[in-house]
């Protein structure tokens, strides 16, 4: 079964806060559901589908109860870190296609800013890992230095990632990093994970975003601009117990073909790229391995602005990313998902919003990159 033109993106919502201590996590998840149903013209009395992951409070039996959802047929709570959203999304999209859902609520909250940390579920090889001691900040920094001594990328490669987000955030009034940084700026800050430094490291957020899925039919009957899933993958990629290890390459080279071949396009049909930015190294291995460029040459595609809208080839993160704008409770999916709407809509800031919009891929990791983690591509286009 294919998911191709079987759904399609009513309504999105960006929480404004970057900063919530006076609120619950529960509330911001009813909040972003508010705003996302009210986005697409639907009541919480329309939804029949739910889909969250680990940070819903409770899970998702006690999350949908907390929202009211009262006339749900299906549910998913598929776990996969920062890009589970994007799983959702694809998920959301084959129940629909299989009549289990009309009307599907994708939503993603926390405050790690200002609240605990839901627990970390661990698997069964922690024993022999933690003694090593990794982090998410070693587990980036071992892809990058190893992608640097492979493949020759610099330091100053990586910051023009940086460098991008930030031009795109100055326009984002929510934005929690606004002001415009240089390559000098990032080489310069501190170092956080050899060869990491501090502004290779995207922002610590509160807040949250939602997503509402639903039939070709309930959307071509509401009052907003017509946005459809076209393609979709996802798929996971682990340490094998060290053998044949390569930090240099993620889940993305199996679920971006997947995504792609489904949508029956290539790269070069893309005019905008959401892509997922816990890093700059992130970026770069996630840009190669969905085929935008040769294994190795990331870190020459991504310099002197060639992802600043209106500069470069490939317009990406235009709302500023998680290396500025946002990433709720350390997890980039649903807010990737919610800024490529906006551009395919004609609804990004007027400085950053690409001509004639009309095919954008979205893409995360969820997980760590240097050990686990799971990848997803969604490809969407503008009706």
């Amino acid at each position: 079964m294919t998911i191709k033109n079987k759904a399609y993106i009513a309504g999105i919502y960006e929480h404004p806060t970057r900063h919530a201590p006076d609120k619950s996590t529960a509330q911001l998840h009813a909040e972003v559901a508010k705003g996302a149903l009210e986005d697409a013209g639907l009541t919480h009395a329309d939804v029949d589908g739910y889909f969250c992951a680990g940070d819903a409070p409770g899970g998702i039996w006690q999350m949908s109860d907390y929202l009211g959802l009262n006339k749900l047929r299906h549910l998913d709570s598929t776990e996969t870190g920062g890009c589970s959203y994007i799983i959702a999304l694809g998920h959301a999209a084959e129940a629909i296609a299989a009549g289990k859902c009309s009307v599907a609520l994708i939503t993603l909250a926390g405050k790690p800013r200002t609240g605990p940390m839901p627990p970390r579920a661990y698997g069964p090889e922690i024993d022999f890992e933690m003694a090593y001691g990794p982090t998410t900040h070693n587990a980036y920094g071992m892809c990058a230095m190893r992608h640097m001594h492979d493949f020759g990328t610099t330091s100053e490669q990586l910051a023009w990632v940086k460098v991008a987000a930030s031009h795109h955030a100055q326009y984002n009034p929510h934005a929690m990093l606004r002001d415009v940084v240089t390559v000098e700026d990032v080489v310069n800050s501190p170092i956080i994970s050899d060869p990491l430094h501090r502004l290779d490291c995207c922002v610590v957020s509160d807040g949250g975003g939602a997503v509402i899925v639903t039939t070709p039919e309930i959307a071509k009957s509401l009052k907003r601009p017509l946005v459809r899933l076209t393609g979709h993958g996802e798929a996971q990629k682990g340490p094998n117990g060290g053998r044949k290890l390569d930090l240099t390459y993620s889940a993305g080279v199996w679920s971006g073909p997947a995504a792609f071949a489904e949508a029956g396009i290539t790269p070069k049909d893309i005019k905008y790229a959401s892509i997922y930015d816990s890093f700059t190294i992130t970026v770069v291995i996630q840009l190669e391995d969905l085929g935008f460029c040769k294994k190795g040459e990331g870190g020459k595609f991504v310099s002197d602005g060639n992802l600043i809208s209106g500069v470069g080839k490939l317009p990406w993160n235009t709302d500023g990313g998680g290396l500025c704008n946002n990433h709720p409770i350390n997890r980039g999916g649903i807010t990737k998902i919610i800024e490529a709407v906006r551009q395919l809509r004609g609804e990004a800031h007027p400085k950053v919003q690409v001509p004639n919009c009309d095919l954008a891929v979205v893409h995360g990791t969820g997980g760590l990159l240097g050990i686990r983690h799971a990848a997803s591509t969604a490809i969407l286009e503008r009706v």
